[in-house]
């Protein structure tokens, strides 16, 4: 066969290169791979969540009393004074009486007047009792300096003009309730719905603080009851931010911890720092319908004031909670690292070949983990290996 390809030469060639195909076919090529340097860096480990903004003193404004609240001229945004009066309301006027509610009105002030009659003669029939019980308390005391009589006399007439005087007074008394009940039912015969005198008496609505209205819950004229809304006012320039986290997050948030307010609508984040964790968690239900646990933490700005004046209340920002941070941080890519043998394992390129390495692994985020021990600073590694990457394959860089 040897002598055969000697005096063919082409087909010696053809030979050739289908042999040099079938090697380099089967022969082991080498698996493209991403890397990253392992550095020293600022790494910081936040939680992030989103919030907003609110008026940290909100005033919500109510009816005082059962009446007709007049038009609210003020618009949202418009700047009040402490005291200012904001509306007033009305009293309600009286109902309306049928006939049938007329009729019994009057009745009650003809008995009202008759009550008060029979008051004023139980008066003057007190009174002629009052006189008498008192000419014989004159008379009885003339016969005792005269001893004429016996001192339990004179103790019974004395006793008696006692208990005329008292009956007396209570028969003024039940005059004066008498001439009220009268005056009642005449006013309530009187004061109806469109007949007698219209009331001008206005309760005014004021302020409590110097701020802007922030909503207007009833803005024209129309009755109104005792508690009912009517405005809220407070003070913009004085905000807090109330952000809800996981309560799994919540517990590694402190007061004072600093806090990074992002994608606020400036150019650079704000700086604040958390005031409240509030002790109660609330159930909230997630896009994807899962129920969970939230806590309400409340921060306040530390920036100066005129880099966040052109927020308002109900503003939405993202908070970034700094839980950790460290300048000097040996780092990788989280994404490098995978679990092996109950631990955290890399690829280290060494010799164009991918050599596994067993690692201790820090504090971590979402883009960035610390390592605490088995790299040195300037290793490469391998980010997302795939299943193709094995302890000592041959590799390549993309």
């Amino acid at each position: 066969m040897i002598d055969a390809l000697r005096k063919h030469p082409v087909l010696a060639l053809v030979v050739v290169l289908i042999l040099g195909a079938l090697l380099w076919g089967f022969w082991p090529q080498p698996v493209l791979v991403e890397s990253s340097s392992v550095e020293r860096a600022p790494l910081l480990v936040t939680i992030e969540e989103e919030g907003r903004t609110r008026v940290i003193d909100r005033y919500v404004i109510s009816a005082p009393v059962d009446g007709v609240a007049c038009r609210v001229e003020l618009e949202v945004g418009d700047q009040v004074m402490q005291n200012q009066v904001l509306l007033s309301i009305t009293p309600l006027e009286s109902q309306v009486l049928d006939a049938r509610s007329r009729a019994q009105a009057k009745a009650q002030v003809a008995a009202a007047e008759s009550a008060l009659r029979a008051a004023e003669e139980q008066v003057r029939t007190a009174v002629a009792a009052q006189q008498l019980a008192d000419a014989e308390l004159k008379r009885f005391r003339q016969l005792m300096e005269k001893k004429l009589i016996s001192r339990d006399v004179l103790d019974k007439a004395v006793a008696e003009a006692t208990t005329t005087a008292a009956a007396k007074r209570s028969a003024d008394f039940q005059v004066e309730v008498a001439r009220y009940e009268l005056q009642a039912a005449q006013t309530v015969l009187e004061y109806t719905a469109g007949q007698g005198s219209t009331p001008t008496e206005r309760v005014p609505i004021y302020s409590p603080v110097t701020g802007k209205i922030l909503k207007v819950d009833h803005e024209c004229e129309g009755p109104v009851r005792t508690g009912d809304p009517l405005l809220e006012v407070g003070d913009p320039s004085a905000l807090e931010i109330e952000v809800d986290v996981l309560s799994a997050d919540a517990v590694k948030i402190q007061p004072g911890m600093k806090v990074l307010f992002e994608r606020w609508g400036g150019d650079h984040p704000l700086e604040g720092v958390v005031r409240v964790i509030e002790p109660v968690g609330f159930t909230k239900i997630s896009a994807l319908g899962v129920e969970e646990q939230r806590v309400l933490i409340i921060s306040d700005f530390t920036s100066p004031q005129e880099k966040w004046q052109r927020l308002g209340d109900g503003y939405r920002v993202e908070a970034r909670f700094i839980i950790w941070h460290e300048d000097n941080v040996l780092q990788v890519p989280t994404s490098s690292l995978f679990r092996y043998d109950g631990g955290w394992a890399v690829f280290v390129i060494k010799d164009r070949r991918a050599r596994r390495q067993e690692v201790k692994v820090g504090q971590r985020n979402g883009l960035r983990a610390q390592i605490l021990d088995g790299l040195e600073e300037g290793d490469l590694v391998i980010n997302h290996p795939s299943d193709k990457v094995e302890d000592e394959r041959r590799v390549k860089k993309r």
